[in-house]
């Protein structure tokens, strides 16, 4: 498999995001690309996100999902996706994901359901090497949708692993894409996850903020593909 299987694919593409902003951070300029060729391309968002600030009084679990749910509609508008053709929100418990839905098959029966009504021939999926229990439940679910339906393509995507390595001055094996022309879109999709940068939840200080420079590499470094084998 190769990168031109990504972005000149004429069957559609289906991207599993684990939380909101791991599309745009991972996949942000693959998805510009192919939807600034109209080729038909769906995230699938898998949990609510709702878990970044656990502690917080004024932002309730229900109240953070619905802006969380919000950014992701706005992020995938500004990398020219449409969002209410363009995207699934599964909505399931955020950090909860590998508890009730994986390993076992329950989100694989999801998945696969979507890849039918789709058509979809490629499924992008979180790295099982990325140390969050619900990029593994995703990249594990990922695996089992491509047993069940053969003929399935199947890649991952690092995000924490990724930045793991280049924060210890290494990088990760695969194939890279990198299109400066959507780098800009990539960037206002970023921007568009506030909540994840510290901007809008500001009652729990322990809540996760993206670490100093995080958006910038993976807005500055090629995106970064691994071909899974059958």
């Amino acid at each position: 498999m190769t990168l031109a299987d990504l972005l000149e694919g004429e069957a559609p593409l289906l991207v599993l995001a684990p939380h909101p902003d791991d599309e745009s951070l991972g996949c942000g300029l693959l998805l510009a690309e192919r939807w600034a060729q109209g080729r038909f391309t769906h995230v699938v968002c898998l949990t609510d996100g709702a878990a970044s600030h656990p502690h917080s009084l004024l932002w309730p679990h229900a109240r953070l999902a619905a802006v969380r749910h919000g950014e992701l509609t706005e992020a995938v508008r500004r990398l020219g996706g449409t969002p209410a053709r363009d995207v699934t929100w599964l909505g399931f418990p955020d950090a909860a994901l590998h508890r009730l839905y994986g390993p076992g098959a329950d989100l694989a029966h999801v998945l696969t359901g979507l890849c039918d009504r789709l058509g979809v021939d490629t499924l992008l999926f979180p790295s099982p090497d990325d140390p969050h229990c619900d990029h593994q439940a995703g990249a594990e679910a990922a695996a089992r949708v491509g047993v069940w339906r053969t003929g399935l393509q199947l890649w991952h995507y690092p995000v924490w692993s990724r930045w793991s390595a280049l924060e210890a001055g290494k990088d990760l094996p695969g194939l890279r894409l990198d299109l400066p022309k959507r780098r800009d879109a990539k960037r206002r999709a970023l921007a568009a996850h506030r909540s994840q940068m510290g901007l809008v939840v500001t009652d729990d200080p322990d809540g996760f903020e993206m670490p100093p420079g995080f958006a910038e590499r993976f807005i500055s470094e090629a995106e970064l593909f691994v071909p899974v084998s059958a």
